[in-house]
């Protein structure tokens, strides 16, 4: 039960942290792709473009899909009381509708600045380790890049 609730927990905090940055993607130009120093840039840049086409694919199918469930739910304004259905398509389609602009606008508009991390390197490296030393290796990086909550 509780490696379930761990990863269900997991899954929603990196939902969040994937809208968040898609989200702002939106409304800026420029951004700095910070990627692991034993990588090449060209490796990095291409990974990241893959990511954002991979988003912006699974975001705008969704974006159908709950669009099409928020008009279905429209049938529920028939019945006394709130909607709270439709209220939660609703949410959903402009997540997404916000998620695919920004994903848009990351491979198409935004000029991306590039910086090799040697944390980011560490914390690759961690992935190895059992979990108490991936914790710890975590909060350390974590503790120099100022990242309260990382670990």
């Amino acid at each position: 039960m509780q490696r379930t609730k761990r990863r269900a927990m997991r899954w929603v905090a990196e939902s969040i942290a994937e809208q968040r940055l898609l989200w702002n993607l939106r409304r800026h130009d420029t951004a700095t792709l910070f990627y692991p120093d034993d990588m090449s840039e060209a490796d990095a840049t291409d990974l990241t473009r893959k990511q954002l086409a991979r988003d912006f694919s699974k975001h705008r199918f969704w974006l159908a899909i709950d669009s099409l469930l928020l008009a279905g739910s429209a049938l529920l304004i028939l019945v006394p009381g709130p909607n709270f259905i439709g209220y939660y398509f609703a949410f959903r389609v402009v997540g997404h509708f916000f998620s695919v602009r920004g994903a848009a606008r990351g491979l198409k508009d935004v000029e991306w600045a590039h910086e090799p991390s040697p944390a980011l390197t560490e914390l690759k490296a961690a992935l190895t380790l059992d979990p108490a030393g991936r914790l710890r290796q975590a909060e350390a990086v974590a503790s120099r890049l100022r990242l309260d909550h990382l670990a």
